[in-house]
C-alpha cells in the first residue's frame, strides 16, 4: 500500500485499508495510522458526548434562569439532546463510567453558552452544575423557577 495516499486521499486511504482488512492482507495494512484514526474515533465520541452534554446544561441552564422566555424551541432542544445523549451512551456503554467526570467539563462550556445567549453575566450561574446526573437525563425532569 502507498504509505502517502493518507495525506493525498483520506478517503481513499480508509476505503484501501478496509478492503485490505476484509482480505486479511494484515501485512500491508497501513498499521500506524489506522491505529491512530481508531484513537481519534473513540476521542470524537467522547467530544460529541461532552458536547451534547454541554448544549442539554445550556438549555436546562436558560430555562431555569429565564422562565420568561421559554420557548418551544428551548423544549424541542432540552428533548432532543436527552434523546440524543442516551443514545449515545446506549451505542457506547463504556462511556456511562465517565459520565460523573464528562459533567464538570460540560457545564463549563454550558455556563458560557447560557451566558452568551441569555445576557446574564457568567459569575451569575452556579460554578458547579446544581443538576444531578439523573435530573440532567430523566425526560420529566424540567427545572423550576
Amino acid at each position: 500500500m502507498d504509505k502517502n495516499l493518507y495525506e493525498q486521499d483520506f478517503y481513499a486511504w480508509t476505503i484501501e485499508n478496509a478492503n485490505l482488512i476484509r482480505q486479511r492482507k494484515f501485512s500491508e495494512i497501513d498499521l500506524e495510522h489506522v491505529v491512530e484514526e481508531l484513537k481519534d474515533m473513540g476521542i470524537s465520541t467522547k467530544r460529541e458526548l461532552i458536547n451534547r452534554i454541554g448544549v442539554l446544561l445550556a438549555h436546562l441552564l436558560k430555562w431555569e434562569y429565564q422562565p420568561s422566555m421559554r420557548s418551544s424551541s428551548w423544549q424541542g432542544t432540552i428533548k432532543e439532546q436527552r434523546r440524543r445523549v442516551l443514545k449515545l451512551l446506549k451505542d457506547n456503554p463504556s462511556l456511562k463510567s465517565q459520565i460523573d467526570n464528562f459533567i464538570p467539563d460540560a457545564f463549563e462550556s454550558a455556563i458560557i453558552s447560557a451566558s452568551v445567549e441569555t445576557g446574564i453575566p457568567e459569575f451569575d450561574f452556579p460554578q458547579i452544575c446544581p443538576f444531578s446526573k439523573e435530573q440532567i437525563f430523566d425526560t420529566n425532569y424540567w427545572p423550576i423557577e
